[in-house]
């Protein structure tokens, strides 16, 4: 996330001040009467904001404000770091276990064990950043299969093959909402249940003012104005949309979350059996799939234990003097996949108690009209610390395969892996465990339309460890890529790479075209 402070992270009260318009401290007195304004000026401007709706919106809107008036209370309020340094103790060996440790379950147990599971993936995200309209999760990522085509498929060959009911949930946002119900219906003949519900639609703010840039609250009001406040808002929009106690009530257990566009994120069998069967029993309400760090992963957030409990350490919490340390491969070696696995029962209750506590993330951003506003986000895995027995699982690679961008698109479309019930699986013919590291010029691969263009087939990936393409590159059908690849072409020049080429640990620059005659 660009540009993200926490708002009692290191430097919180250097931040609060400056987004209050003082540079020098103000005094004790006047600090709190800022504050106490500044939210009894918020509560009014958001009664304002709610009679500009048709009645019957009122009610959601009114919920989404409260949860907004919660969160901006937090962040008034919360100053000095959330986290220090020095108390970050070591992890105990218990947090986090290693996935080869876990055991299969019984095949006569694994349909009981299916029929506890919700599935939940979070489907807020829109396609802007591969250049795409629409939901991102309705993208073609392989063989013309969309990322919510190949977790319907996954969800229903476990349906098939157990003979259980494992639902599929879609937390959407408004962004995505309209346009996931039409795509959805084409999978009513699927064995799949689909439920739908959407996160908040919180207003954006005046960074000066600390107030609501939004007019109107309705159905015709401004995109610009209003945001979906980050995956956190999960829980209490789950909640609300009446899916939590449904699934109680449907003697489910477990709801596993991941991001739609992480395709490794499949339901696994031994992490299930783990958390309902044996020692741990529904002891564990809050489960962390984690991962090994590389030097690409630096910037993900890793599991810490502070004051005794497991907490989620975000790079936005971090001190300057300790980004460092942070970012290091060695002092902190794994991150989280925002794969979780959490006990509906303990949210239920924990929720109830009003005690749920994620930390509140300051997203700064311009907008095209030149204002400069705040967004205030939670994010999913923060709540750690809110469960008993949470544990971490160091999870193989595979389970984290996100799309980001269209160099990862690249990667899932290739013969690096094969699809398999709508799981993506590592091919054997890959002689090694690691993906290879792929950088495409944004400029001419950026968007999903151009990069699609520049391939007449996507190359044999099989045995390339390394490929970086910059400018204008084209490659004809059969190419074959090994080792390290790197191609550029400078500025007005093209390079076609022709049809049937074997490139092996090649450097390839300046112009080269192949033209038909």
């Amino acid at each position: 996330m660009a540009n993200c402070n926490l708002v009692n992270g290191s430097g919180g009260r250097r931040v609060m001040y400056k987004v209050f318009g003082h540079q020098r401290s103000p005094s004790m007195e006047f600090k709190e009467l800022t504050k106490k304004d500044a939210q009894v000026q918020l509560t009014h401007e958001l009664q304002k904001l709610s009679t500009t709706c048709p009645q019957p919106m009122r009610e959601s809107v009114q919920l989404d404000f409260d949860g907004f008036e919660k969160l901006f209370s937090r962040f008034i309020n919360e100053s000095g770091p959330s986290v220090e340094w020095d108390r970050i103790q070591k992890l105990p060996d218990a947090a986090v276990t290693c996935y080869s440790e876990l055991h299969p379950p019984e095949g006569s147990t694994i349909k009981e064990l299916l029929n506890k599971l919700v599935v939940v993936k979070l489907n807020g995200g829109l396609g802007t950043s591969m250049g795409c309209q629409g939901p991102k999760s309705i993208i073609p990522v392989r063989s013309e299969l969309t990322f919510l085509d190949l977790t319907v498929q996954q969800i229903e060959h476990l349906n098939k093959t157990y003979g259980c009911t494992v639902p599929l949930v879609l937390m959407n946002s408004f962004n995505t909402d309209e346009d996931t119900q039409k795509v959805i219906r084409k999978y009513q003949g699927f064995q799949v249940k689909t439920y739908t519900f959407n996160q908040s639609r919180y207003p954006r703010i005046n960074k000066e003012s600390l107030m609501p840039i939004a007019k109107t609250a309705g159905n015709d009001f401004d995109l610009e104005a209003w945001y979906p406040p980050g995956h956190g808002d999960f829980y209490q929009s789950f909640k609300n949309s009446g899916l939590l106690q449904e699934f109680l009530n449907q003697g489910k257990e477990y709801v596993f979350i991941s991001n739609i566009d992480n395709l490794g994120a499949t339901v696994d069998l031994r992490i299930l059996s783990f958390l309902l069967q044996g020692d741990n029993s529904s002891k564990c309400e809050f489960l962390m799939e984690v991962t090994d760090k590389t030097r690409a992963d630096v910037k993900g957030g890793t599991l810490i234990q502070y004051e005794e409990k497991l907490r989620l350490l975000e790079i936005a919490q971090v001190p300057k003097e300790h980004v460092d340390d942070f970012k290091s491969v060695k002092t902190f070696k794994i991150f989280n996949t925002n794969n979780l696995w959490i006990s509906l029962k303990a949210m239920s209750q924990i929720l109830d108690e009003g005690t749920m506590d994620m930390e509140v993330i300051i997203n700064h951003k311009h907008l095209d009209n030149g204002l400069n506003i705040i967004q205030l986000e939670q994010a999913v895995g923060a709540a750690v610390k809110s469960f008993n027995g949470a544990v971490g699982i160091n999870v193989p690679r595979s389970r984290f395969l996100p799309v980001k961008k269209t160099d990862d698109l690249l990667l899932v479309m290739s013969n690096l892996y094969r699809l398999q019930q709508g799981s993506l699986v590592m091919s054997p013919l890959r002689m090694f465990e690691t993906t290879p590291l792929v950088k495409l010029g944004p400029n001419h691969f950026g968007r999903v339309k151009e990069f699609l263009r520049r391939f007449a087939s996507i190359p044999d990936m099989l045995e390339l460890d390394h490929l970086t393409v910059s400018g204008d590159v084209t490659f004809g059908k059969g190419v074959s890529l090994k080792g390290t690849v790197i191609i550029i072409a400078n500025h007005g020049d093209r390079i076609d790479i022709p049809p049937g080429a074997i490139l092996e640990n090649k450097i390839v620059s300046g112009n080269l075209r192949i033209l038909d005659h």
